[in-house]
């Protein structure tokens, strides 16, 4: 599924609205790569297709609907970030996670809440020019064999006049059919190790970086815009293979061909219409009962997000951003605090709360086996590239879940993240020495995950510090 926003239509992204997933196909998208959830896959369905909904209305009223942020509450490694990545896949909208608790209260050091806002724009502008040089791709490429054929070849010569048999005339015909014959030797692949001289630019200050990085970024500004002489480099002419300049040479084309004033603007109305900010560890920054020190803080960090969450607008180097419409999620494990302990201004800006529950041993088995990025496939495909064909069976896959969940329960509970840590243990003697095992067929039954997990699992100690 793809969504674009009303000004932003391109040949390949333009949709039918009438024809987009309904929250029940959203769902249904979403549980090929999560388990379980139901209530969080349905919250984030509606609010996806609300905003659907919102581009049908007239300008006044969509004007008028504010997204319904939402709020999930779980313990780590249940799948809210994964929810929200995938919701943010689906619907191509700019998505980026940030953790609440890297802000600080203007006056301390940290990052500015402000940040996140050019974060995502910047996500915005990689993303469209992205599907921007997809479509001048083709033509991109024509131009560079021509560029190629060029720097093989001088240029044709002008055609002499009728009847006029001097040497530049024959040797003008002979140049076209010799770059016909090299076009076809450089589509066929037969010139590559060719070398060619090719004008290179030498990017200039490299060490500007740093000073462009955080702090001028963070005000807006564009130091390569305001200084170009500083940036722009100078150019030499670099001896490389024809394989070496076609790369080159494309990415060259690629940005001539693409309009970054047009990628802007898109940039600008799918981050305001489409964006979604995913704001991890939201309890991190909710006070305790002290009305001191560092509780001051974490409330201040709530009241400079609010705005933002709120409504308002953020210069970018890019242009002026308004935060109105872009979707807020954000989430917590909130173990010792609560989401009533959030300053009211802010929970009324987030009108949906979803519980996520935590996963035991029978989300596991479900978890190993069935998304499509599901764990043993992955290990599976690892390893059939060196001609292992890794199998398990059933009772191994209920037995690595039963661990699982008995270290979650034994010592801190991280959810379906353990699942990594204990498949990583497991595998660690064949994956150390995939390559040279004669056998090339291995199978992990029950009795292997016990060899391999039991006396770990059995002294608690030792499983704190290795599962």
């Amino acid at each position: 599924m793809v969504i674009h926003l009303q000004g932003t239509v391109t040949a390949d992204t333009e949709l039918d609205w009438e024809n987009q997933l309904t929250p029940r196909e959203i769902v249904s998208e979403l549980d090929r790569y999560i388990v379980g959830q139901h209530k969080a896959k349905r919250a984030v369905a509606i609010a996806l297709r609300n905003r659907i909904r919102r581009q049908k209305l007239s300008p006044e009223m969509a004007e008028e609907v504010a997204p319904k942020n939402i709020i999930m509450i779980g313990p780590t490694g249940v799948g809210k970030t994964e929810i929200a990545r995938r919701l943010a896949k689906l619907a191509r909208s700019p998505f980026m996670k940030i953790e609440a608790s890297k802000f600080t209260e203007v006056g301390y050091v940290g990052r500015d809440v402000e940040s996140m806002v050019r974060d995502l724009t910047e996500i915005a502008v990689d993303m469209v020019k992205e599907e921007a040089t997809r479509r001048v791709h083709n033509r991109a490429e024509r131009n560079v064999e021509q560029r190629l054929l060029d720097l093989l070849l001088p240029s044709m010569p002008q055609p002499a006049m009728p009847g006029d048999q001097t040497p530049g005339a024959v040797k003008g015909g002979e140049l076209s059919g010799t770059r016909e014959k090299l076009l076809a030797q450089l589509q066929a692949g037969k010139l590559e190790d060719r070398s060619v001289e090719v004008e290179v630019t030498e990017s200039g200050m490299p060490n500007m970086q740093i000073f462009t990085n955080q702090g001028v970024e963070n005000m807006g500004i564009d130091v390569k815009q305001m200084f170009p002489g500083l940036f722009g480099g100078k150019k030499k002419r670099r001896k490389m293979t024809i394989g070496e300049a076609r790369q080159h040479l494309l990415e060259d084309e690629e940005t001539k061909l693409v309009d970054m004033d047009r990628v802007t603007r898109q940039a600008l109305e799918r981050v305001q219409h489409s964006g979604i900010i995913f704001l991890d560890e939201i309890d991190k920054v909710v006070g305790g009962q002290s009305s001191h020190g560092p509780d001051v803080s974490r409330e201040g960090v709530q009241r400079d997000i609010l705005p933002i969450v709120e409504g308002t607008t953020v210069q970018t180097k890019y242009g002026l951003v308004r935060t109105d419409h872009i979707l807020f999620i954000a989430a917590g494990a909130f173990h010792i605090s609560k989401p009533a302990d959030l300053i009211p201004e802010l929970q009324g800006r987030f009108p949906i709360r979803v519980e996520l529950e935590s996963l035991g041993a029978d989300e596991f088995v479900r978890i190993l086996t069935e998304p499509q990025n599901a764990l043993i496939k992955q290990y599976e495909a690892l390893m059939a590239t060196e001609g292992i064909e890794l199998t398990f069976s059933e009772e191994a896959i209920r037995e690595l879940a039963e661990f699982a969940a008995l270290v979650n329960s034994r010592t801190e509970n991280i959810g379906a993240r353990r699942l990594h840590t204990i498949m990583e243990k497991l595998l660690d003697e064949i994956s150390f020495e995939g390559a040279d095992l004669r056998q090339k067929t291995v199978e992990i039954d029950k009795d292997y995950v016990k060899r391999m997990l039991a006396d770990i699992i059995e002294d608690q100690d030792l499983s704190r510090y290795i599962l």
